[in-house]
């Protein structure tokens, strides 16, 4: 089925948009994730709340949010540029972040929706940044500063292999700022010394 790209990038928005951490809050314990542990609807926060199963799907879903765009919407367009799957990927994140289903309140902070993004447009820089969020979270056990640490290597990585002056390049430096400004709250609790480390509950609210 071949359509606009306007309509894929709507699309790509609404699947973004999905709130998988707060549906699993409501089909597993009938509560509302945004009122519990840290408020956020990341897998992070699911992972506190729920588990570590639910935390994985629902990351495993997020990823989907922005792989399934970036990868096959271009094949249903009418436009011919490559260039689209960038966008609608962007259009997913951006769906992830401030989702249309809880009235544009905030959602996740967009690192499993971006990686499932650059999963699709550049595989082996994106499996760099994997394994740097892994080895950063188990040294320092803070799923912000890994996930900080993954953005970098990102950026880094596709330099290398995709080279600076490629658009998959570009989006990559526009991903990493906005999951800085999406971490800019972990940033603040980081230099006060109040992040919570993983394996550890936090309080409500916190």
């Amino acid at each position: 089925m071949r359509a606009s790209p306007v309509v894929w990038l709507l699309a790509a928005y609404l699947l973004g948009g999905i709130p998988w951490a707060y549906v699993a809050g409501r089909l597993l314990r009938n509560i509302d994730l945004r009122r519990h542990g840290s408020g956020n609807l990341g897998a992070t926060n699911v992972y506190r709340v729920l588990g570590a199963p639910a935390a994985v799907l629902v990351v495993l879903l997020d990823a989907a949010k922005g792989f399934v765009p970036a990868m096959y919407f271009t094949r249903w367009t009418t436009a011919a540029s490559p260039h689209w799957a960038l966008a609608y990927g962007l259009a997913a994140i951006a769906g992830h972040v401030r989702t249309p289903y809880l009235l544009w309140k905030a959602g996740g902070k967009g690192v499993a929706t971006g990686c499932g993004v650059f999963l699709a447009l550049a595989p082996l820089p994106t499996l760099i940044a994997i394994a740097c969020w892994a080895a950063v979270l188990r040294v320092w056990r803070y799923v912000s500063v890994a996930s900080l640490g993954a953005a970098a290597a990102l950026v880094i990585a596709l330099g290398v292999f995709d080279g600076v002056r490629t658009p998959v390049f570009a989006l990559g430096v526009v991903v990493a700022l906005f999951v800085v400004w999406t971490h800019r709250a972990n940033l603040g609790r980081l230099r006060r010394g109040e992040e919570h480390r993983m394996g550890r509950r936090p309080a409500e609210g916190a």
